[in-house]
């Protein structure tokens, strides 16, 4: 089984190893991901403050400027670490123990917004990338899109549990079956508390150890109770009540 994780925008500093670009998930995507690597590092060294605020997402001066760096050149850590926000704070990988962490480095998927499809354990750099923005005129979903059959041979034997945002179809959209989570609370879809249960999921499922969706419809998880499973042509959605 593998599972498909959204990247954050908000990531810690920090690393211990230098970056090997010819190191991450598909080495295939190298020359996509310096052509894009040249453009962000360009457009960091030009330093024009409207564009870098749209491109971050930041508007204080000092917080885009913290940004600027040439990070290829910058030290890396596990993508799994590099990313914080609610859903990885559920996840909470760093106290996992090293059977769990095993797990999460051979079983996640996570899709940047800058680097394309990451293994977990893919050594990164800090970066900045708002997501749906651009990098000058290019459009990293589009052109990560287009190389979508990797994916498609990564998992073709693979059961595949989708705990991404939607936006992040734009990238890969499995054409196998796949699965998806919902989660409702007092009768209402909630996003806060969808990120949270996507963190808490994961960490459950790397405790159990689960390899196939069918073991994971078994895995009991503390405050949710599966409401109802929607199947639409090759996704299949399983609604889960929050009951606290």
């Amino acid at each position: 089984m593998k599972i498909l994780l959204a990247p954050s925008e908000t990531k810690i500093e920090g690393g211990s190893e230098n970056f090997n670009l010819n190191s991450l998930l598909f080495p295939e995507l190298s020359s996509i991901r310096k052509n894009l690597l040249h453009h962000y590092i360009n457009l960091l060294q030009q330093k024009e403050m409207y564009t870098l605020s749209k491109m971050f997402g930041l508007k204080k001066e000092e917080d885009i400027l913290h940004h600027c760096k040439d990070i290829v050149h910058e030290l890396t850590m596990k993508t799994i670490e590099r990313y914080t926000g609610v859903a990885f704070d559920h996840l909470d990988y760093g106290s996992l123990d090293q059977t769990s962490q095993t797990y999460i480095d051979q079983h996640v998927v996570l899709c940047s917004n800058l680097f394309g499809f990451l293994r977990a354990d893919d050594m990164i750099p800090e970066y900045r990338l708002k997501q749906g923005e651009t990098i000058g005129a290019l459009k990293p979903e589009k052109l990560y899109k287009e190389q979508s059959y990797l994916m498609e041979e990564y998992l073709k034997d693979e059961d595949i549990l989708d705990l991404r945002a939607g936006f992040y179809d734009k990238f890969y959209k499995p054409t196998k079956a796949y699965t998806t989570l919902k989660f409702i609370k007092g009768g209402k879809v909630v996003s806060h508390w969808a990120k949270a249960y996507r963190g808490i999921v994961l960490r459950k499922i790397a405790q159990a150890q689960i390899n196939n969706l069918e073991d994971f419809m078994k895995l009991p998880i503390e405050n949710l109770s599966i409401d109802e499973i929607q199947t639409k042509k090759n996704k299949t959605e399983i609604i889960y009540t929050i009951d606290t």
